[in-house]
């Protein structure tokens, strides 16, 4: 009789356990009683792009004066960890570490990119770590690159930019 009590008495333990765990995670999924507003901007947080500058700004425009005629295009630009160009056609403007702004001389909006990390010289396999490629926001001929060492950490790394425009 002892043995059959300790044996209902720990089932019993372990349900009152189990009932208060999926009770306080039902509670913790419920939505918030007020939903966020609209209006206010997202934090920035480390995928954000930094403000266009108007230097530029300035750049971009010059650019898409000078090639306005281009209808389809493939433009491929090799870029220095410190975002100098290497080669290729393009203007490189470097933000801040891993953070770079590359121009063409034609609208990008409706093109496609692809960015891998890469030096400019013919030394070496490059560093790992990550990059990340994006339409510049505010900017219809540039593209936003970002690198990441492979911590996740923003670091300038050289890469190589592929931009093709239908």
């Amino acid at each position: 009789m002892k043995t059959s009590f300790r044996r209902k008495a720990a089932a019993v333990a372990f349900a009152v356990l189990a009932l208060s765990l999926a009770g306080g995670g039902i509670a913790v999924a419920q939505p918030s009683a007020k939903a966020p507003d609209a209006a206010q901007p997202a934090a920035r947080g480390t995928n954000a792009q930094p403000p266009v500058t108007a230097e530029s700004a300035r750049k971009a425009k010059a650019a898409l004066q000078a090639n306005s005629t281009l209808l389809a295009s493939t433009n491929i630009i090799v870029v220095n960890a410190n975002g100098t160009r290497a080669r290729g056609v393009g203007t490189v403007i470097k933000y801040g570490p891993g953070q770079y702004e590359v121009q063409v001389g034609y609208t990008v909006t409706s093109g496609v990119f692809v960015a891998t990390i890469g030096r400019g010289d013919a030394c070496c396999v490059p560093s790992g770590g990550e990059i990340s490629v994006a339409p510049r926001l505010s900017t219809p001929n540039a593209v936003f690159v970002q690198t990441r060492n492979s911590a996740g950490t923003p670091t300038d790394l050289g890469f190589h930019l592929v931009i093709h425009t239908p």
